[in-house]
């Protein structure tokens, strides 16, 4: 496979999201079909893994991680399957509790210190940070835009409906993810496809500063994944937005990201630029298979590709 390689990034400045060549790319590919995130800035929150080790039960699933999900930059988590990117994407949404180390979430635009995740009530940090997860609940009967409107929820008082602000961002999520032709129907008339799309506008709907992302472009044809692609990248440029995505495809993982973090059984093995990550030795190891990477030249393309067969049986 082929994808653009992305020069090294300096890290963003609050209010000012680094350009990214990959991006653009990908923004301008397919521009013509979803529309561009507009540019009101949504927050500037950094999320921070510190050494962090999670287990379930005695079993250990990740030792001593660190990881950043920085304002204006897209933070990619790779690994063979069960290497523990899922499981550190839910702890940074607080759906794991870590054994050690600490999650820190810094208002980048305060002087304020950084705050364990753990003491911040359930609003304040739902107003800051959402979770894509594949793990959903049942919407059967519910229509599109009802669904879209989850996504506001931090912002509501009890049994009270939709606001001005409320109903503005439901229809902006659901443009920027192609779905609002579809506002009034049914989720059980939706494709697998389409409702991956209608829970990515729920996400987007409740308008916080860090987005994390676990396999957005599964169940989505070639179109629907540059798509997301683009927009992921859209979100970071021109909201700001901090974002951290797991991937299973490596290309798309050079496409979208500023930082590659590369995972092999429960530990960070590499974290930096893909051009510095994305190495044939490297993914070669962990992936337990022979893969070439090429450079066709200084900030081009990088080619990523298998050339044999795997070491060993899968588990």
């Amino acid at each position: 496979m082929s994808t653009p390689s992305a020069e090294r990034r300096d890290a963003a400045t609050p209010g000012e999201a680094p350009q990214h060549g990959a991006g653009r790319a990908i923004a301008g590919a397919v521009r013509g079909h979803a529309p561009r995130a507009d540019r009101r800035r949504i927050g500037a929150h950094r999320l921070d893994a510190a050494e962090v080790t999670l287990a379930y039960g005695p079993a250990v699933v990740v030792e001593e991680a660190s990881i950043p999900v920085q304002p204006g930059r897209v933070t990619a988590l790779i690994g063979p399957n069960g290497s523990g990117k899922s499981t550190l994407l839910r702890a940074l949404a607080r759906l794991h509790r870590p054994r050690a180390g600490r999650i820190l979430l810094t208002d980048t635009a305060s002087e304020a210190e950084p705050r364990e995740i753990s003491v911040l009530s359930g609003t304040e940090f739902a107003r800051t940070v959402t979770l894509f997860t594949q793990s959903r609940p049942a919407v059967d009967g519910l229509t599109v835009r009802e669904i879209v409107a989850f996504g506001r929820h931090p912002y509501r008082r009890a049994f009270a409906g939709l606001d001005d602000a409320d109903r503005a961002a439901v229809e902006a999520a659901m443009e920027l993810t192609g779905v609002a032709g579809m506002a009034e129907r049914s989720a059980g008339a939706l494709s697998g496809g389409e409702l991956q799309r209608v829970w990515l506008a729920v996400c987007l709907a409740q308008e916080t500063g860090v987005l994390l992302l676990d396999e957005p472009t599964n169940h989505l044809d070639l179109r629907y994944q540059m798509e997301t692609l683009g927009l992921v990248r859209d979100l970071v440029e021109t909201r700001g937005t901090a974002i951290g995505i797991v991937l299973h495809d490596l290309d798309h993982a050079a496409r979208v990201a500023d930082t590659v973090v590369l995972m092999d059984r429960g530990r960070v093995r590499a974290s930096g630029p893909p051009e510095e990550v994305l190495t044939g030795p490297l993914l070669s190891e962990v992936y337990e298979i022979p893969i070439e990477v090429t450079v066709e030249r200084p900030g081009g393309r990088l080619r990523i590709d298998p050339i044999g067969r795997p070491r060993r049986p899968a588990d």
